[in-house]
């Protein structure tokens, strides 16, 4: 009689365990955040599921991956592939091409298009993919000459470090009549304005566009440095090469540097602009239009990727997947070390910088009218769009571009599914409230270009 009960306990504890494993991965992957009732996705009725993305290998295609590996995508009906590309240019023409139906870009890109630079075509974003996730690098020669000029506590450099930390390298050159050169990934790029904003806030001009290099790699005239576009994972053999002196590129790129011990990260671009957005995913107009449903469901799976991203508990399981060789294929180590709430600056010098990478939390996901407008005041600033325009135009400009509406669609859906709360919905007209976390204090209000443009001692105006 024992025996029989013992037998039939372990039948019973042997079909818990089965069944407790059975199911969508969509659910088990959520049930690590504290839900007690799994979500269940409630899939539309979709106009295409054969769908193809391009990429970028950085740590910031990380919804990308992830939304393909842990199944995502599918539970949305979709067949995705994932295809990585040689640069952003041709990111860019590819989906303006239609050969990719959408992809990780520079949030730059598609606005550009929309504004008159560069290669023009009607894009759409509906998915911001992070906040924050770039970092300036010099080379170790630049960090030689500049080191001894750093305030130092606790027997390490006080960071975040000024751009004026580099005048002892710039004059050192400026005297053997060498150029100094940063590489930056585009000339639409957050890095581009990232590097100008932050040189710039300490009196160093990094040049401007005029017409006869509005599309251009460099964009230095009168400027103090040379800027040249270089892609993203041939920045660190650039550096060692000597054909730059520094970089400004997302992640594991400056990681990369210290591991191969080629270059030492000066300043992270939080330290820039706190919490700014960075990567956005982008179909053409003319997809979202043809495939409503479709563009709902790929934004969704999207949503669903960030926010299992922004779950500590996901992060070295997020590291392990972004390792592989069908995404960012890099080393494990070098990933972890920006990826799980540190970033070392030096060998040993390992600092916690949580939001380092920020996949969902602070509605990093939902596209922002304000968070485009500054890309736009920008490419104002340094030349890009020459033409003097008013605050409507930016703000008309914009909505042809960002689609918070489709974001909204997606989260609401998800919200009556279980995979988000009210809470993680954001109540907004699409403009976040002013902000002064800039490096220099400037105060930035989205609502105001045209104010905004006006205040930079080094920029052009109107």
């Amino acid at each position: 009689m024992k025996s029989t009960l013992l037998r039939m306990s372990l039948l019973v504890m042997l079909s818990f365990i089965v069944f407790s494993f059975k199911g969508e991965n969509t659910n088990r992957t959520f049930l690590k955040s504290g839900t007690i009732d799994p979500p269940t996705t409630k899939k539309l009725v979709l106009e295409k599921t054969d769908v193809t993305i391009g990429f970028i290998k950085l740590t910031d295609m990380a919804p990308l991956a992830i939304a393909k590996h842990l199944g995502f995508f599918e539970a949305e009906g979709l067949n995705v592939k994932l295809e990585v590309q040689a640069n952003w240019r041709d990111i860019l023409d590819k989906v303006l091409d239609q050969q990719i139906d959408g992809a990780q870009m520079l949030a730059g890109q598609p606005i550009a298009a929309a504004v008159g630079c560069g290669r023009q075509g009607a894009l759409v974003t509906t998915f911001s993919m992070d906040l924050n996730g770039n970092a300036i690098t010099v080379s170790k020669d630049v960090w030689s000459k500049i080191v001894d000029s750093i305030p130092q506590e606790y027997g390490r450099p006080v960071h975040p470090i000024p751009a004026s930390a580099l005048m002892p390298a710039l004059n050192m050159y400026k005297i053997q009549k060498k150029p100094f050169v940063i590489g930056v990934v585009s000339a639409y790029s957050n890095h581009n304005y990232q590097l100008r904003y932050w040189l710039a806030a300490a009196g160093i001009n990094p040049g401007f566009y005029n017409n006869n290099n509005i599309q251009g790699s460099k964009g230095t005239t009168g400027g103090d440095v040379l800027l040249n576009i270089t892609a993203p994972p041939q920045m660190p053999e650039t550096l060692q090469a000597g054909t730059i002196n520094a970089y400004c590129v997302g992640e594991p790129w400056n990681q990369q540097a210290v591991d191969q011990g080629i270059g030492v990260p000066v300043v992270t671009s939080r330290e820039i602009w706190k919490n700014h957005p960075e990567k956005v995913f982008v179909m053409t107009k003319e997809f979202v239009e043809k495939y409503p449903n479709t563009t709902i469901a790929i934004t969704k799976a999207l949503i669903k990727a960030g926010k299992w991203l922004d779950n500590p508990e996901n992060r070295k399981e997020a590291t392990r997947i972004l390792s592989k060789s069908a995404y960012v294929d890099g080393e494990k180590r070098v990933i972890d070390n920006s990826m799980l709430g540190t970033f070392e600056f030096e060998k040993g010098d390992i600092r916690s910088v949580p939001d380092f990478n920020v996949f969902f939390r602070y509605n990093a996901t939902y596209p922002y009218y304000s968070d485009g407008i500054w890309f736009m005041t920008q490419m104002k600033r340094w030349g890009q769009i020459a033409e003097p325009k008013t605050n409507e135009w930016y703000h008309s400009k914009i909505k042809e571009v960002y689609k918070p509406e489709i974001w909204m669609n997606a989260a609401k859906l998800l919200a009556e599914e279980g995979f988000l709360t009210k809470a993680e919905i954001p109540v907004t007209d699409g403009y976040k409230p002013a902000t002064t976390e800039f490096i220099d204090n400037m105060m930035y209000d989205g609502k105001k270009p045209l104010e905004y443009i006006k205040g930079f001692k080094i920029g052009l105006k109107d």
